[in-house]
């Protein structure tokens, strides 16, 4: 909702402005300009990225018109869910949780979180986890590695969609900036028709540099930027496990080690320590 928004924003102040201006809004509309402009800009992206690449940004695109799933409210009921499996852990042992971990959906534990279940990373991030730590071949320092080069992957392999709309973006002024001089190139080639006819053609191929800055800046630009914050509360959400299951593999009890996945989180979603603990209580005695 807020991409629309800013959508109307822009265009009410670049259109509005032009308006009062004097301008008249129809010379601004140049359908030869846009074929140009985004003809050439698409054939770049095509060019310049592979199949997987083109496949990743095209799902990706979507995810900025929903708002952000990674609240307050899901961030209770994550670290709920760690407590709920450390606290198993800690009473009958590490094997106790394997049947949970191996059949999530099933498991009485995790069945009471739909909205982590439903998290496909999230899930297979602690599932595999706490596999390795129920195999218990290695130990809390080599786990942390393996868990800071995997969030690393998943970063890396999320900044994708991101950098190939930014690279987009950068391209847009200067195809902007071909599709004018190509109008320039008519309108010299037209030096025959009368000064009325001729400035129209210079107004439409100036048209053409105002369409590449404005898209650019003004609309893919900022979409590269959306799904960079979009994959950092992403990133967020696997820093928030990974210390939450390290203090606990470190010997913590179950309630500490749920306070250290909290401090991780952003100040703006970050419940508090009585929220935290009411949550816990209201969730054991359902």
């Amino acid at each position: 909702m807020s991409v629309i928004v800013g959508y109307i924003v822009i265009l009410a102040a670049c259109l509005g402005g032009f308006s009062m201006a004097g301008g008249h809004l129809n010379s601004l509309f140049q359908p030869v300009e846009l074929v140009i402009i985004f003809g050439a800009a698409m054939g770049a992206f095509i060019v310049a990225n592979t199949g997987k690449v083109i496949k990743g940004t095209l799902k990706a695109l979507p995810t900025v018109l929903k708002g952000s799933k990674y609240t307050k409210a899901l961030y209770m009921e994550l670290l709920s869910l760690l407590y709920d499996i450390l606290s198993k852990v800690r009473k009958e042992g590490l094997m106790s949780i394997e049947s949970d971990v191996d059949n999530p959906p099933q498991s009485p534990i995790f069945s009471k979180y739909p909205k982590i279940l439903a998290d496909h990373h999230a899930m297979e991030f602690i599932t595999d986890y706490l596999r390795l730590m129920v195999g218990g071949n290695l130990n809390a320092f080599e786990i942390e590695n393996l868990m800071d080069v995997e969030i690393e992957t998943h970063h890396h392999e999320g900044e994708i969609p991101a950098t190939a709309v930014n690279k987009l973006a950068d391209g847009l002024p200067a195809f902007g900036i071909v599709a004018a001089v190509m109008g320039v190139v008519h309108t010299m080639e037209s030096v025959g028709l009368p000064p009325a006819e001729l400035g129209k053609l210079i107004a439409a191929a100036l048209v053409g540099t105002f369409l590449g800055i404005l898209m650019a800046y003004g609309f893919v630009g900022p979409l590269a930027t959306l799904l960079e914050h979009k994959l950092n509360e992403a990133t967020k959400m696997l820093q928030c496990i990974k210390v939450t299951l390290l203090a606990s593999l470190n010997g913590y009890a179950p309630q500490v080690a749920v306070e250290f996945g909290r401090k991780v989180l952003y100040s703006t979603e970050r419940p508090s320590f009585s929220e935290l603990e009411e949550e816990v209580k209201q969730r054991k005695g359902k």
